[in-house]
């Protein structure tokens, strides 16, 4: 199969996801993940040798946490979609020089990060927040995950407030913090693994996380309080 038909299947294989919220989180990296990159690296070498099932389960595989994380990083669900497509179009254009030397989320990860990155500054980086969209705009889909119908204990409002705060906060990062935090919390990725994905080493990392935390405190003061 050649990469031009691959282009034309990826939007078949790239199901319709659930309208994105910042409460909603890709399933993590940890628990099964080492099981999870195993069966991944082993689809990755029949795709290798033109297995066109074991690409469309590698996409079932991977497309929830590569959409959640470019969504995360993009504030927009449609250029995540995008952003997916050309991850996997690489993915299996990649194939025949793919060797197994590091594991597979982690060049998933590498590929995802450069895509994302191009994007954001070919964009000029814009603040292009899906989180700050016009609040009175039909298109709000942070508040599409909250009941106003239901009354709800105001710990649990308290809770919401919060998170769509964080995320947002999130969403204002510089995009090698943005994505370090990202893949940290969301995707409960190792320090390791993220240093790999990032080119960073780890005493790099944790300063960036440190930097990333000390700017996420104060975009959070009027919500915390005293609390950490």
């Amino acid at each position: 199969m050649t990469a031009a038909s691959i282009a034309g299947l990826l939007p078949e294989l790239l199901m319709p996801e659930p309208e994105w919220s910042p409460l909603a989180s890709a399933p993590a990296l940890g628990g099964e993940a080492a099981s999870c990159d195993e069966e991944s690296v082993r689809l990755m070498l029949r795709v290798k040798e033109g297995d066109i099932r074991a690409f469309e389960r590698l996409v079932e595989l991977h497309q929830g946490m590569v959409i959640g994380t470019a969504t995360r990083m993009l504030g927009n669900v449609d250029d995540a979609h995008d952003i997916a497509q050309q991850l996997f179009l690489r993915i299996w254009k990649s194939a025949p020089r793919y060797e197994p030397t590091a594991k597979f989320t982690t060049w998933m990860f590498t590929i995802l990060r450069n895509l994302v990155f191009n994007e954001t500054r070919r964009r000029g980086r814009r603040k292009e927040v899906a989180l700050e969209t016009d609040p009175n705009s039909d298109d709000t889909p942070q508040r599409q995950y909250i009941d106003a119908t239901s009354p709800a204990p105001d710990q649990h409002v308290q809770h919401d407030e919060l998170e769509l705060a964080l995320e947002k906060a999130i969403a204002a990062l510089p995009e090698k913090q943005r994505l370090a935090v990202v893949l940290r919390r969301h995707e409960e990725m190792p320090y390791e693994q993220i240093c790999k994905i990032l080119k960073m080493s780890l005493p790099a990392l944790k300063s960036l996380l440190f930097r990333a935390r000390l700017e996420l405190r104060k975009h959070l003061a009027g919500h915390l309080g005293d609390h950490d």
